[in-house]
């Protein structure tokens, strides 16, 4: 994942969360809604409510190629400029948090005893691979909060991510827990335990515990995670409701707070807290962010998730659209919609 620079992140990113947490004072936390369709009356208000959005991403925001907004549960906007709602979107760094979630289910089935656990229990064949002893005290809650210590030279977050054997064979640049360092080769750490601990490919394992139960369409794994920008969105939405669809909980109780608190200050490449592979900038907001411009952000005291996919290019980067469109566009839309009974 590379970010435009962490100085343009906090700045962007700062007066948003200001007015968020001003709109989260004044709203009353309501427990969030499940995900349902909406009726012909709330579809016809939805359409006049984002009208506006839609117009400013079709003429001004082209970088952007295709948003999801879900208010209070239901899909309450949806743009795709290709006019193609089913097509499988490069959603670069957003896979983190997909991942994240197939941790809580390990952890769930009793596969993983818990994030605390040392990594090289549960992968043993790691040991002799690095000789450095503070690798034996390195726990899955180290790999997901990007706090494992191994040396990374990447501000940018856009280096390919190595083979697990030789990411776990890097140097440590600082103790277990110490410090942040975005790391893309964490990702195959991680799912290589994911694997090791279900005793099959963590695709499968997807399958059956998020892409099935999700009602998601199969995503795409060649040469990265790609898929429908909706199932970004229901992605964030199962996070909203703290892991559980349909009544029934596909992650751990307190997995979700776990993840969506921050556990650092963060650094490069956003600059921002980071939580467990997702980034947390406040109390009420999270997203899953890749490079580009692929966003889940799910503000909670509007039970609002936003997915936004872009252009994958340096261009789309630096220029920051999505982020644009999220804060200056989406935000207040759902704000006006939700003043009128859109939840």
């Amino acid at each position: 994942m590379r970010s435009t620079s962490p100085a343009f992140a906090v700045t962007a990113v700062r007066p948003f969360l200001l007015a968020c947490c001003l709109f989260a004072s004044a709203a009353a936390a309501a427990q969030p809604a499940t995900w349902r369709a909406s009726t012909p009356e709330e579809r016809a208000l939805d359409a006049a409510a984002f009208e506006d959005a839609d117009r400013r991403v079709a003429a001004q925001l082209t970088d952007i190629q295709s948003v999801v907004i879900v208010l209070g549960g239901r899909v309450v906007d949806e743009y795709h400029r290709d006019g193609n709602p089913d097509a499988l979107r490069d959603t670069r760094s957003v896979a983190k948090s997909a991942l994240a979630a197939l941790v809580g289910v390990a952890i769930r089935k009793g596969r993983i005893a818990s994030l605390d656990q040392p990594v090289l229990d549960l992968v043993p064949d790691w040991a002799p691979l690095n000789a450095d002893a503070r690798t034996r005290s390195i726990t899955l809650r180290h790999l997901l909060a990007m706090t494992a210590g191994f040396e990374v030279d990447d501000p940018s977050g856009t280096a390919a991510a190595l083979p697990p054997a030789r990411a776990w064979a890097r140097r440590l640049r600082t103790a277990p827990g110490e410090a942040f360092a975005y790391d893309n080769s964490i990702v195959t750490l991680v799912a290589a335990v994911v694997e090791k601990a279900n005793g099959r490919a963590f695709q499968d394992d997807a399958r059956e515990h998020l892409v099935q139960p999700l009602g998601m369409t199969e995503p795409s794994y060649q040469r990265g995670l790609h898929m429908r920008t909706v199932d970004m969105a229901r992605l964030g939405q199962l996070f909203l409701q703290d892991g559980a669809w349909n009544g029934e909980a596909l992650l751990p109780p307190g997995f979700v707070a776990e993840a969506t608190r921050a556990h650092s200050k963060g650094g490069p490449p956003v600059g921002l807290p980071y939580g467990l592979f997702w980034w947390v900038p406040s109390g009420t907001t999270f997203f899953a962010s890749g490079d580009g411009g692929q966003f889940i952000w799910v503000h909670r005291p509007l039970q609002l998730v936003v997915a936004v996919t872009s252009t994958v290019s340096p261009g789309s980067q630096q220029r920051g659209q999505a982020l644009q469109f999220i804060r200056s566009v989406a935000f207040p839309a759902a704000q006006q919609r939700a003043a009128t009974g859109g939840r």
